[in-house]
């Protein structure tokens, strides 16, 4: 699942390589992407692409300035750059194991960005609007932990001393913005919390730890990915994971084995030294 870190260095490698340029051609290979059926993306053809923003984990396009088409990521979908002289049909599914391309912008330059998703299920939602915020999950989002102006109280009112497992609410798009299952299990080994803990059952301290860890986890992965080919930041992520989808291995802490626990309809990794004082759940 694409998360902030990875998103915000898409959107960067965007401003730099796609705003300026106009929109040659929209190709919607899969109609199921189109969420504005009475604005399409075709609307967009001949005008220039002016910036690239992120919205929690959704692309902005901003297209002039009264339009914005915006890419949905959902669970699975990516964004592709080929370049004028990459002959390559766009990636078949049948024939490659690169995922699929759903959609395509052709830019006046000859350059393609395709909009793909890996699913099997369509994910990818596309949405021709004057504003993001018009978006629906846009205008839910809940604050970013990475805007610099994201603060401890912040997350107190996401936490909101629900009886809820925290784990749960760092991945609630509407309490905080851009955390998926994977950073969400990174955070909690930093802050030292069980992935089961509820919210109404941490301290000051532990809260204090966990703003802490919310914020240097996803700034630092931010940081850490800025410059890596898109094609590449994938892998870049998997590599750079303490605890998640480390299950079996030793902890980077303190040694002990990384424990997979299942729960719901997700899965989680952790210490049981570091976080849940030994217990294994």
């Amino acid at each position: 699942m694409p998360e902030s870190p990875e998103v915000q260095s898409l959107v960067e490698f965007l401003g730099r390589r796609a705003a300026g340029r106009r929109i040659a051609d929209v190709d919607i290979l899969e109609f199921r992407t189109v969420k504005t059926r009475q604005s399409p993306p075709s609307t967009l053809s001949g005008r220039e692409i002016t910036a690239a923003r992120r919205f929690g984990k959704h692309v902005a396009l901003d297209v002039g300035e009264d339009a914005a088409l915006v890419v949905s990521l959902g669970r699975h979908g990516w964004m592709r750059w080929r370049d004028a002289t990459d002959d390559t049909p766009a990636a078949d599914a049948s024939a490659t194991d690169a995922p699929p391309a759903l959609a395509e912008l052709r830019l006046d330059g000859g350059e393609t960005v395709e909009m793909t998703d890996a699913g099997t299920w369509v994910s990818l939602g596309l949405f021709v609007v004057d504003d993001p915020i018009a978006v629906p999950a846009i205008a839910k989002l809940g604050p970013d932990p990475a805007d610099p102006a994201f603060s401890r109280a912040d997350l107190v009112a996401a936490l909101g001393g629900r009886r809820k497992q925290v784990k749960a609410i760092l991945q609630e798009q509407e309490s905080l913005a851009g955390i998926g299952n994977a950073y969400s299990d990174e955070i909690l080994h930093a802050a030292r919390i069980s992935p089961v803990a509820h919210a109404a059952a941490l301290d000051d301290d532990a809260v204090d730890r966990l703003h802490r860890a919310t914020v240097e986890t996803v700034r630092g992965a931010i940081d850490a990915r800025r410059g890596i080919p898109i094609d590449e930041l994938k892998a870049a992520k998997v590599a750079a994971m303490r605890v998640h989808g480390r299950g079996g291995e030793p902890c980077p802490v303190c040694g002990d084995t990384v424990r997979d626990f299942s729960f719901a309809s997700t899965t989680a990794q952790y210490c049981p030294t570091c976080q849940t004082g030994g217990v294994v759940l």
